[in-house]
């Protein structure tokens, strides 16, 4: 394990994609099958990031409040929690292919009734199903892209898949900003809600399409023997990395999840920024995560996954309690985009040290319990931070937040005697 580990994080990455494209190609040699995966994973993440920072403006539409955004939110969180860990029997017994299937069909579809059923009842239960669908895509994300890679290009593949697909998410802000100007231009009068509504449904079409690709795919089988899901359990929680790694993955997701479904919230009621503007600071975020999120191979490299990992959890948590007493909108949206970059650049680093430190053969069963307890503490996280936010203000929240962060890339900068991982 400790030497899967130190040939992770000092293997020669070369230059990054920035500096030089053509070598970054040639040097990693990326397989046509992780090519096919990258493209299907391109369109579902491109299609979700614009669905999910512009829905709960479109409930803002309807008269939802921060607290009934945060139950609607952890709804779909635990319906996460629930389908996490059969979803991962289910992957380990069948493959990872006719998973993926389920939910390029079904989280489009859930996401498309949500955007036409608002009675708050139909919300929740639509949300539940939608985080049912949409966990699949956690569990055979991982494992995947473990498969269709190597030990030496695997930071390289997570780092661009993580970082190209938001570049389309980048477009999507300014098209959610600027269309209603675009189409009031043309002489199409729409209330605001009306074309939330149809952005929203052409996101969720957007990640359906990439089911074509999942047709195409083939994800290389396991070798011999898988051994019962009882054995795998057993295995799982012997793993001495695991032991420490996940608590501290779950304590990172619990902070973004008591975070993210509200930013678009906080830039609208908050900053009292108009969707034009919100529109442009999500794009520039999904711009500024792009480029960060192709340099974070580099950073690993030199400083080691959980060093590294630390570093841009510390740097969010500074940036968080920055916001907390900023009043300016203009000042408020930059410490947001330094804030965006930071939390982007640590996630590679999480599920490259998870599928690293994880033998392959428990890679699917470690994936949906990593997704289960993440999904879990998510769910509390989310309807408190949405209660938090309603009686106590964004600024208290903020700060609070950042307190929890900050004390996360402490802990995760100290672990790494207590986890095995070797030093580079």
């Amino acid at each position: 394990m400790d030497t899967v580990l130190q040939t992770q994080e000092t293997s020669p990455q070369g230059g990054s994609f920035l500096s030089n494209p053509s070598r970054w190609f040639t040097q990693h040699r990326l397989s046509r099958g992780f090519w096919i995966f990258f493209t299907a994973a391109f369109f579902f993440d491109a299609g979700f990031a614009v669905y999910y920072f512009l829905f709960n403006l479109y409930l803002i539409d309807f008269h939802f409040n921060e607290k009934a955004i945060g139950l609607i939110t952890s709804a779909g969180t635990l319906g996460s929690v629930v389908g996490t860990l059969p979803a991962g029997l289910i992957a380990r017994r069948y493959g990872i292919r006719p998973v993926m299937l389920a939910c390029f069909l079904a989280a489009p579809l859930f996401s498309i009734l949500r955007v036409l059923f608002l009675q708050t009842s139909a919300q929740i239960v639509l949300a539940f199903l939608a985080g049912l669908a949409i966990c699949l895509w956690g569990i055979c994300f991982l494992p995947a892209v473990a498969r269709l890679t190597g030990e030496d290009n695997r930071a390289a593949a997570f780092s661009l898949i993580f970082s190209v697909s938001i570049g389309t998410s980048a477009l999507g802000g300014l098209l959610c900003g600027y269309l209603p100007t675009w189409l009031r231009r043309a002489g199409f009068i729409l209330e605001p809600f009306e074309v939330k509504r149809a952005i929203l449904i052409a996101a969720s079409l957007l990640a359906f399409v990439g089911i074509a690709f999942v047709l195409r795919l083939r994800i290389p089988e396991l070798h011999g023997s898988e051994g019962s899901s009882m054995q795998s359990w057993r295995t799982l929680f012997s793993n001495r990395f695991l032991r420490g790694f996940l608590p501290l993955m779950v304590l990172w997701s619990a902070i973004l999840a008591a975070f993210t479904p509200f930013a678009s919230v906080w830039l609208s009621r908050g900053l009292q920024l108009p969707l034009a503007r919100i529109g442009v600071v999500f794009s520039v975020s999904q711009i500024v995560q792009l480029c960060v999120g192709l340099l974070t191979a580099p950073l690993f490299r030199v400083f080691g996954l959980r060093r590294g990992i630390a570093s841009t959890q510390v740097a969010a948590a500074l940036l968080l309690m920055t916001m907390a007493s900023v009043q300016q909108p203009q000042f408020a949206a930059v410490l947001y985009l330094g804030f965006s970059a930071a939390q982007w650049m640590s996630s590679p680093g999480l599920y490259n040290l998870l599928m690293s430190g994880t033998p392959d053969r428990e890679r699917s069963t470690a994936a949906s319990f990593a997704m289960f307890l993440n999904a879990l503490v998510g769910s509390g996280a989310t309807a408190a931070a949405g209660a938090g936010f309603t009686h106590f203000g964004y600024p208290r929240m903020f700060l609070i937040l950042g307190i929890i962060a900050l004390a996360a890339g402490v802990c995760m900068a100290l672990s790494h005697n207590e986890t095995g991982e070797m030093t580079p």
